[in-house]
């Protein structure tokens, strides 16, 4: 095997590959990227068995084909530290070593054979359909942060997608709650899809968002049982989905929330962040004291002391209640309006949490205790 190719070209794929990798495999194989080079082009392939990462990078010298796997944090590390825009060679030198070069740095890494490499090959011609990238990154980036860490219900550890519809019109549908809160976005599809509910893991959404984030343009999605396929220009990705039934969701969405609260966005994000600045863990409760257009933010914290602010908003009710800053953070962090919209019901009930500017998005928030 020997190839030439530009630093900044490998280094961009090997940095997707980075998040693919499991730092602490106990396979060394599985620590490793696969490159093959043939027919003038690279394809640089990771996988942790249960995603894999497939990315081309086209028109590249090639002087002999082949194929071998190295260990993909090193050449990483090794490749963004070369000069931008130059050529890295690359060559075989047998099979449990491969030469690189550039300018007058020279390194010889250990392989393992390609053969080694785990690679299935599903046949996942059938129920595809396109999504516009942004589109589809902006439905991630509503719902991420809601996805839950605890490994006890793996069915909240990812984003549940599923078909909606409404009067006429379709939609892809995402929700993702850890059972405190709990985000819900949609966006419309021109037509109706064959596309059974899944549930999409939390690495797989993340690496999906830094491969969207580099990418205009349409996206072909298509799944299989198990399976999931995402393909964009010179990438691909496949992952495994979640095995579990996400919960009814709708049900949980407050009904009765008639207490509105209107406030610019801006002047709530800066003011809750601050506030919160007393509470080092961000676990302390931001206390809301509402009174006829007011809105009254405290934290409290026994150890580091207390921090409170006002602010000017629509409301007609009088009502006290307390959030975990980080979530109402979150949420506002994300919304595209001039203002937020919460709707509450009582002290105890949770708040249902609206973006004027995007009526396709709506979030839930569990009050705090005390």
């Amino acid at each position: 095997m020997k190839f030439n190719v530009n630093q900044q070209d490998i280094q961009k794929s090997l940095s997707y590959c980075q998040g693919v990798i499991e730092k602490r495999s106990t396979l060394p194989i599985l620590s490793n990227v696969m490159l093959d080079a043939s027919e003038s082009k690279l394809t640089v392939i990771a996988t942790d068995l249960d995603l894999v990462f497939i990315n081309v990078v086209p028109n590249i010298e090639i002087f002999e084909e082949g194929k071998t796997t190295t260990s993909s944090s090193i050449m990483y590390d090794i490749v963004r530290k070369f000069s931008s825009g130059n050529k890295i060679k690359f060559s075989s030198i047998n099979e449990n070593k491969i030469n690189l070069e550039s300018e007058k740095s020279v390194f010889n890494l250990n392989c393992i054979s390609a053969t080694e490499f785990p690679l299935t090959n599903e046949n996942f011609n059938k129920n595809e359909f396109s999504i516009n990238s942004k589109k589809l990154l902006k439905l991630l980036n509503k719902c991420k942060f809601s996805i839950s860490n605890d490994e006890t219900r793996h069915y909240l550890s990812g984003v549940f997608f599923h078909q909606t519809q409404s009067e006429d019109k379709v939609f892809l549908t995402a929700a993702a709650t850890d059972s405190h809160r709990m985000s819900i976005s949609k966006i419309r599809l021109d037509q109706k899809i064959d596309f059974e509910p899944i549930i999409l893991p939390k690495k797989t959404i993340y690496q999906l968002c830094s491969l969207l984030e580099d990418f205009e343009g349409d996206v072909k999605i298509s799944n299989i049982k198990s399976k999931i396929k995402f393909e964009l220009n010179n990438s691909i990705l496949i992952s495994k989905l979640i095995d579990g039934k996400f919960p009814n969701y709708v049900q949980v969405i407050p009904k009765e929330n008639k207490k509105k609260l209107d406030v610019d966005l801006k002047l709530f994000l800066n003011s809750v962040d601050r506030v919160a600045s007393v509470s080092l863990d961000k676990k302390d409760g931001v206390k809301f004291s509402l009174k006829k257009d007011l809105l009254n933010l405290s934290v409290n914290n026994t150890s580091s002391g207390d921090g409170a602010e006002s602010l000017n908003v629509k409301f007609d009710h009088e009502l006290d209640i307390s959030f975990n800053s980080r979530y109402l953070i979150d949420v506002a962090s994300q919304m595209d309006g001039d203002n937020i919209e919460i709707f509450f019901k009582d002290t105890g009930s949770p708040a249902l949490i609206k973006d004027p500017g995007d009526f396709d998005s709506i979030y839930v928030v569990m009050p705090m205790k005390g």
